[in-house]
């Protein structure tokens, strides 16, 4: 189900209102957002292409999946339903940052986000929804880095501005995880 507005918020991430999900990014206007980084039980980071229809960065590789709250959705139960409606995926999800950035993408529009990352492990094979995702893998996060240093032009700009501090939060989120 495609939700059409945005959760406005300021910069501590207080919600100020809603607008059209096309016109927030036209206007750039400080929004919610999540982020998934899905793992296999290696440890290898599962990446989506997104659908080349996308209105936004079609074609590009980028992380498990992504989306926005609908007003009056929390953010772990959005994380859950774009992790479903993208990749066909379910699993736990932990919160794992939040951050804010501001980029302007190709086409003019611009990614003005409160992002909210979560974190999750699978063993399950996707399941891809056409209309997001066009193709996966799984690789590790060694060579997803040094992918991105020497091809930036294939990732998502929130991908590649997220992506250097992901491997030591996922080994804090591992240590967490297993720990005692």
């Amino acid at each position: 189900m495609a939700f059409t507005e945005v959760i406005l918020v300021d910069e501590r991430d207080q919600p100020l209102g809603r607008m059209e999900k096309l016109k927030a990014h036209q206007e750039g206007m400080l929004h919610r957002a999540v982020t998934v980084y899905v793992f296999n039980p290696a440890g290898e980071l599962l990446l989506q292409q997104r659908a080349e229809g996308k209105y936004h960065c079609g074609g590009l590789w980028s992380n498990t999946c992504c989306g926005h709250p609908a007003p009056h959705e929390e953010t772990a139960s959005a994380a859950q339903r774009r992790l479903y409606e993208e990749m066909g995926l379910s699993c736990a999800l932990t919160p794992a940052f939040s951050l804010q950035y501001r980029l302007p993408l190709s086409n003019g529009l611009v990614e003005h986000e409160f992002g909210h990352v979560f974190f999750g492990i699978s063993g399950q094979a996707p399941k891809l929804n056409p209309a997001e995702a066009m193709a996966y893998r799984y690789q590790p996060l060694e060579a997803v880095l040094a992918e991105t240093r020497y091809n930036p032009a294939l990732f998502t700009p929130w991908f590649l501005l997220t992506l250097p501090d992901i491997p030591a939060r996922f080994h804090e989120f591992l240590r967490l995880r297993y720990a005692g």
